[in-house]
């Protein structure tokens, strides 16, 4: 909108006679993406075997061989270790399909491609992590959620439905300490252990006791992929893609606990290409991404069910 002129001047843009041109930002506005973390608390060690949807990951498993007592000269008894083997399919794929007339192409001051394609790129990102993040909650072992969870103790509250459990800045500490401690009595390694909580729990931690000090991490880390830092051997990451329940009239966070071997991811962009439209003067862009994801250890995965108390 131009400036007013005063009572009796003419106007000379916003109007028929639009003297003054209309400047447009040579760059865009920035966007903002949900961040990703898919990729940051699973195992992606075998990405490189698929080529397209449809394709299977055989993952072989390790046996447990049996340990007996022994005495002198007594005979012994042998066996053949046995593990069934687990399948990952590569059965989920998503893609992105537009069109930019040659006419804009051409006239545009900014390349569109690229703020189009970089586009589709994140929206391709959030779309997969809203699909993993929204189901692998619920493969946690039966010991690794509700209200008595702990292989060995059965007492520790990870909340359940119609009994949630209310986190504040009082007990949010307690309640990480509660996930690692769950993940102790699996024998889940301290290696690799993963937490995605929501934004409402990061902001309990930042004013609880605990504050800053003993949570450590790059300032940027966040910006990139949402890593907060690390609490008893944990490594945080926050994210606003974990799935929510309405539970009677509470929103509840479906929050995820793991240890990155327990959760198998794999993608990959099979294809990304432009072309020639065939029905207008433009040139066609689109790109196809295949990925499969599998609780292999629901051991070391943890459901917390909780809400912001």
């Amino acid at each position: 909108m131009s400036v007013d002129p005063a009572a009796g001047y003419p106007q000379y843009a916003d109007t028929d006679i639009a003297y003054i041109p209309q400047l447009y930002a040579p760059a865009t506005l920035v966007k903002y993406y949900a961040k990703s973390v898919v990729a940051a608390i699973s195992n992606t060690k075998y990405e490189g075997q698929i080529k397209d949807k449809g394709d299977k990951v055989i993952i072989r498993t390790r046996p447990t061989i049996t340990i007996r007592p022994y005495t002198k000269g007594q005979k012994l008894t042998s066996e053949t270790p046995e593990s069934a083997p687990i399948e990952m399919l590569i059965d989920q794929a998503d893609y992105y399909d537009f069109v930019i007339d040659e006419v804009d192409d051409k006239q545009a001051d900014i390349v569109l491609s690229n703020e189009f394609t970089d586009d589709a790129s994140e929206q391709m990102r959030i779309e997969i992590d809203t699909k993993v993040l929204g189901a692998v909650y619920a493969d946690a072992h039966a010991r690794n959620q509700g209200a008595s969870a702990g292989e060995i103790s059965q007492n520790y509250n990870l909340g359940s439905t119609g009994a949630p459990l209310a986190v504040t800045k009082n007990n949010v500490i307690e309640v990480l300490t509660l996930i690692g401690t769950v993940l102790d009595e699996q024998n889940a390694p301290e290696e690799g252990r993963k937490v995605v909580v929501p934004a409402w729990f990061r902001y309990l931690i930042m004013n609880s006791d605990l504050k800053n000090a003993s949570i450590t991490g790059d300032s940027r880390s966040i910006q990139r992929n949402g890593r907060v830092g690390e609490v008893d051997r944990l490594t945080l990451f926050m994210s606003n893609l974990l799935a929510t329940t309405l539970d009677g009239t509470t929103t509840v966070t479906n929050i995820i606990g793991c240890q990155m071997d327990a959760l198998s991811f794999a993608t990959q962009l099979v294809k990304n290409r432009s072309f020639e439209a065939q029905d207008t003067f433009g040139r066609r862009y689109n790109g196809l991404q295949v990925y499969g994801y599998k609780t292999v250890k629901p051991e070391g995965m943890v459901w917390l069910y909780a809400y912001k108390g």
